[in-house]
């Protein structure tokens, strides 16, 4: 899954008539990369959701049979954050695990790797980066043998890179009663629980939510 319906707010004025997962990166939308990785590593299956600007989404990407993809498109008439998203869009997922990531990171992680992730019976696993300069303290510590805890040690937290991979019962062990909340609200619980684990991965990796970082995307 693409998480894809967010308004972008950081972007704009680029984000008030196109949709952040299609702002250019060096000559092509953003989450056209996404897609092309996916489908290198053979995740042709992919569920984007969608709600600000979303219709540009479905004319620029279709059904992504040009890219190599099958796409099914979860549509919200407001944006119900990321675990909402995600939730409203369960019924297309499926029971299996599932590869999810945000729709407005650049990276050139290895999504093949992730896919043959074994779980072993936790109900999600982290990609953590190392911290950029603008989120300096992290979000959760990477133990020895890979379990993800809470950040509690100051400095030694990691950044959650937006790529995982997502046993869909987590969303019903940890369940929300509102319809539109954020994935820590049920990533939290889990991590309490010692149900999720992690890695830390080195390669590159950029969170693209301001125009000075989209900037230096297009210039390196």
């Amino acid at each position: 899954m693409i998480l894809a319906a967010g308004y972008g707010r950081r972007l704009r004025p680029l984000t008030d008539h196109t949709p952040k997962a299609l702002l250019p990166v060096r000559g092509k939308p953003l989450i056209q990369y996404h897609l092309e990785r996916l489908a290198s590593a053979g995740i042709t299956e992919i569920v984007i959701n969608h709600a600000w600007l979303g219709e540009q989404l479905e004319s620029v990407l279709g059904n992504g049979a040009r890219f190599g993809v099958s796409i099914t498109w979860s549509r919200e008439e407001l944006p119900l954050e990321t675990g909402g998203g995600i939730s409203r869009a369960l019924p297309f997922l499926g029971e299996e695990t599932f590869v999810l990531v945000n729709g407005d990171v650049w990276t050139d992680y290895p999504f093949a790797a992730l896919a043959r992730h074994n779980l072993e019976g936790n109900v999600a696993h982290l990609v953590l980066v190392p911290n950029p300069n603008y989120h300096p303290d992290g979000d959760f510590q990477l133990h020895k043998g890979g379990a993800v805890g809470l950040r509690e040690v100051p400095g030694k937290a990691l950044t959650y890179s937006g790529i995982a991979l997502i046993d869909p019962q987590m969303f019903t062990l940890f369940s929300r009663d509102c319809a539109k909340f954020p994935l820590i609200d049920v990533l939290v619980p889990a991590i309490v629980d010692s149900k999720v684990s992690g890695e830390l991965y080195r390669g590159e990796w950029s969170d693209v939510g301001t125009v000075d970082r989209l900037n230096y995307l297009n210039v390196i």
